[in-house]
C-alpha cells in the first residue's frame, strides 16, 4: 500500500518474486475497503506518509480489525522515529526507502515467520486448555465414581442406611431449589448431600448397627463422623469448600446444641441448613437398628416441632413446598 504507483508497482513485483500473490492499494481508505471486500491478508506493506488516512491512522484501524496480520512499515529517513511508534503499536517490522531487494525478502521472512509462531503459540495455547478442561472434567468424574464407590462401601456396613445418602441428595436438590439455587450452587447441593455421612466409614459396625441407645462414649464416637468426613473429602474437594461445609456441619443445630462446631443461626451455612432437615426426615421415615420407622405424618409433624430451634424453619418450608406432590407427603402436609 503506497500512494505513489512506481513504488506501489516496484513492491509488488519483488514480493511475486518471493513466491507470493498480491493486490495494491493506493491509500488507507482503499486497503481497508479491499480488505472488507476480499478478506484478511497476512501480511501488508504500508507506506507511513499517504494522504486521507496515514500509515499510523491505517495500522492502528488495520490490526483492530484483523489482530493476526503481519504489517511491515515503509519509511523515508526522516520517519524513523514514527515507524519505532509504529512497532509499538503492533508493526512487526519497518523498512526504509528506496527499498532494496534482499532486504525486501528478508523482511518479509522474519514478518511471516513471526506471524506464523504467534499462530502457532495461539493454537498450542488454546489446544492445551482444552485438554486442559477435558482433563479436569475426566477427573471429576473419576471423583464422583470414586465417591460413589465409598458410599456404597458406607452403606454396605450399614444395612439400615441402604439408599439413604441417594435419598437425601434427591432431597436436598428438590428443597434447594425452593430456595432459588440454581447451576453450580445446586451441584454442590447434590454432592453434598450424597457425601453427608462420609465420615460414618470411621464408625464402628458395632455401634452403626447397635439395636439399643448409644452410651456416652459411643455417642462421641458417632459425632466424629461430621470431622473425618471433612478430613476425608479435603484433599480432593478444595475447590468445592460449600461440599466440605455440608459434610461438617449437616448435625448443626439452630440453637447451638448440635456437632461438631456448637454452631447457631446464620452461622450455619445453608446449604449444611438444607441436608440438615432433609437428612432428619429420611433418618425418620425408614428403619433403623435402634427403631422402627416412623410415619411420614409423624416426621412431619416433628420437623414442625422442632423448626426454629433444631431446624432452619424457612427450609423446612422449603422442604414442604418441594415434596408437597410426593404421594407420601400428601395427607400430612
Amino acid at each position: 500500500m503506497d500512494d505513489d504507483t512506481q513504488t506501489r508497482h516496484a513492491l509488488s513485483r519483488l514480493v511475486q518474486g518471493h513466491g507470493l500473490a498480491t493486490v495494491e492499494a493506493a491509500s488507507g481508505a482503499e486497503a481497508l475497503a479491499l480488505l472488507e471486500s476480499e478478506g484478511e491478508v497476512p501480511l501488508c506493506i504500508s507506506d507511513i506518509n499517504m494522504p486521507e488516512m496515514d500509515g499510523v491512522t491505517f495500522l492502528r484501524e488495520v490490526l483492530r480489525l484483523y489482530p493476526d496480520m503481519a504489517v511491515i512499515m515503509l519509511t523515508g529517513v526522516a520517519e524513523v522515529t514514527t515507524a519505532v511508534e509504529c512497532l509499538k503499536i503492533g508493526a512487526l517490522d519497518y523498512m526504509s526507502k528506496p527499498v532494496v531487494m534482499e532486504e525486501v525478502h528478508a523482511r518479509l521472512d522474519k514478518a511471516l515467520e513471526k506471524r506464523n509462531l504467534v499462530l502457532q503459540n495461539r493454537f498450542y495455547q488454546q489446544n492445551l486448555e482444552g485438554r486442559v478442561r477435558e482433563l479436569d472434567r475426566r477427573s471429576k468424574q473419576s471423583l464422583i465414581n470414586g465417591v460413589q464407590m465409598l458410599v456404597h462401601a458406607l452403606e454396605a456396613k450399614d444395612a439400615y442406611t441402604s439408599g439413604h445418602s441417594a435419598r437425601v441428595s434427591r432431597y436436598a436438590v428438590k428443597t434447594a431449589v425452593q430456595l432459588g439455587y440454581t447451576g453450580d450452587r445446586l451441584e454442590h447441593i447434590r454432592l453434598g448431600g450424597e457425601l453427608h455421612d462420609i465420615g460414618k466409614i470411621g464408625t464402628r459396625e458395632d455401634i452403626l448397627n447397635k439395636p439399643g441407645p448409644l452410651t456416652p462414649e459411643e455417642f462421641e464416637h458417632v459425632k466424629a463422623h461430621t470431622s473425618l468426613g471433612e478430613r476425608i473429602l479435603a484433599p480432593f474437594l478444595a475447590e468445592s469448600p460449600v461440599v466440605l461445609k455440608i459434610v461438617r456441619s449437616h448435625h448443626e443445630r439452630i440453637d447451638g446444641s448440635g456437632f461438631p462446631d456448637g454452631l447457631t443461626a446464620q452461622q450455619i451455612p445453608q446449604e449444611a441448613r438444607i441436608v440438615a432437615v432433609v437428612d432428619a426426615f429420611d433418618a425418620m421415615t425408614t428403619d433403623r437398628a435402634y427403631r422402627p420407622p416412623r410415619t411420614p405424618v409423624d416426621a412431619v409433624g416433628e420437623l414442625r416441632r422442632c423448626a426454629g430451634t433444631h431446624f432452619d424453619a424457612e427450609v423446612v418450608e422449603a422442604f414442604f413446598r418441594a415434596q408437597a406432590h410426593a404421594a407420601t407427603l400428601s395427607t400430612a402436609l
